[in-house]
């Protein structure tokens, strides 16, 4: 898998970007970051989100409950390393569906000293998780939390590595995630010289605007989407901001296959400004997930694909 051999090749090669701490007595080198983790969203209806997720989008699920009992989430599989995770925790209309954003990290606690050496926020020890991995949550710059995570053995996630990923799945990818951006140029002092994430194109609605900005992992080939020119957004323009792209071949065959299942689509496929087939289809609780074909199908708007790592050209 493509993941599992990038694990590899960035444990290997590590990374350039490093730190000096107080008095310059020890650097600190930032551990590979290889790709999106997972999505973290609130529904107010599990069994809703379990038709969407499970039969419409075909992934299979595992959960977790609270130490003091009753469902803590749901973990929908994308892949060994990739899940949909939803919480039953919307309480409120008004409430973002967004809980958190997640990367894998090969090294957390290291990555943790290496926030902490740039004024990152973190926490003063990590301990592992109740599913028995070692991950931490932080800050960016607009309030979105975001979690790095390192798979551990034995975890929850490690006990289900290569079960659970029917034929059924439209995906076996995500690609990005999308969060709304009001100041570009404080996260990318985050994202960009912080964490080492690397512009990979940007266009908006129209050629003279940058609507979006896609930042890539530094070693691997997710990205995070920066939704910029978002103000004071309903729920529902939230859900569509606050998103998550599944790779997939060919955007046709993933149409006629959730329209199969009895997914209610509001619009049909359309080629996106990156010059890519898209599909777009919302949760129960608004949340959109794209469907995105890895190949441009003509030039995209405003800018190449910058700096690309795309295994699928």
């Amino acid at each position: 898998m493509l993941r599992s051999s990038l694990l590899v090749l960035s444990a290997l090669a590590g990374s350039c970007y490093l730190v000096t701490q107080a008095g310059g007595a020890q650097e600190i080198q930032r551990p590979p970051i290889v790709g999106v983790a997972h999505i973290g969203l609130e529904t107010n209806d599990m069994n809703a989100a379990q038709q969407f997720y499970g039969h419409g989008l075909g992934f299979d699920s595992f959960t977790l409950d609270k130490p003091s009992g009753g469902l803590m989430l749901t973990y929908f599989k994308v892949n060994d390393h990739q899940y949909i995770e939803v919480f039953p925790d919307l309480k409120s209309e008004a409430q973002d569906r967004l809980s958190h954003i997640a990367f894998e990290t090969t090294n957390a606690a290291k990555l943790r000293d290496y926030l902490a050496a740039h004024s990152v926020k973190v926490p003063e020890v990590l301990k592992p998780g109740l599913d028995g991995n070692l991950s931490m949550m932080v800050k960016d710059p607009d309030g979105h939390n975001v979690e790095f995570v390192q798979y551990m053995p034995g975890s929850l996630h490690n006990r289900n590595f290569s079960k659970l990923m029917p034929d059924t799945r439209v995906s076996e990818h995500i690609i990005h995630v999308g969060i709304t951006v009001q100041d570009r140029a404080a996260a990318d002092k985050f994202y960009k010289d912080i964490l080492g994430f690397q512009l990979k194109w940007y266009g908006g609605k129209t050629d003279g605007e940058a609507d979006w900005l896609d930042m890539r992992v530094p070693d691997g080939t997710d990205w995070v989407e920066y939704m910029m020119n978002v103000h004071n957004p309903t729920p529902k323009q939230l859900g569509v901001m606050h998103h998550l792209a599944l790779g997939v071949a060919d955007v046709q065959e993933g149409f006629k296959t959730v329209t199969g299942r009895g997914l209610h689509l509001p619009q049909d496929p359309k080629i996106g400004r990156d010059g890519k087939w898209q599909l777009n289809l919302y949760d129960p609780n608004y949340t959109r997930t794209e469907l995105m074909e890895y190949r441009e199908a003509q030039t995209p708007c405003c800018s190449s694909m910058l700096g690309m790592l795309n295994p699928f050209h």
